[in-house]
């Protein structure tokens, strides 16, 4: 399903605490795009993409945290690469690589940005290069 709304009448720094509790609550994305509603205001479009299921009690958040007084739901379909997660050493240690397939066959990986991050943090090393270490090494195994 997608849940959408537009908002023109709410302090974007809510939007910081809207999108972690939407994701908490089994929001498969959530996402705002630049809108110019009637009368030429300024506003975002709010969008949630979820399970069915799930829908109910995302329009509640919705609903309880920003000031919108409707959602509009539609379903749509999704199309997914099958994803593997596997280890690489690197070195700046052993971190993970996100893998992609689609019939099998491998199209695209990348460094999962949390492990990179927090090596960045403790190292004070630039994340671009512990990404493109991670990438490097991840190219050599899986290529």
């Amino acid at each position: 399903m997608m849940l959408e709304t537009n908002i023109d009448n709410m302090n974007p720094e809510i939007y910081s605490h809207l999108f972690p509790t939407l994701l908490d609550n089994k929001a498969l994305d959530v996402f705002v795009t630049s809108i110019v509603m009637k009368k030429n205001r300024p506003a975002h479009k709010l969008s949630i993409l979820c399970r069915e299921e799930d829908a109910g009690q995302l329009e509640e958040i919705v609903f309880r945290e920003t000031p919108t007084l409707g959602i509009r739901k539609y379903a749509v379909e999704r199309e997914e690469l099958e994803r593997r997660f596997e280890k690489v050493e690197t070195r700046f240690g052993e971190l993970t690589v996100k893998l992609a397939y689609r019939n099998g066959t491998l199209l695209k990986f990348s460094p999962e940005y949390e492990e990179c991050r927090e090596v960045a943090e403790q190292t004070g090393i630039p994340l671009f290069q512990i990404y493109n270490e991670v990438n490097r090494v991840a190219g050599e195994k899986f290529l």
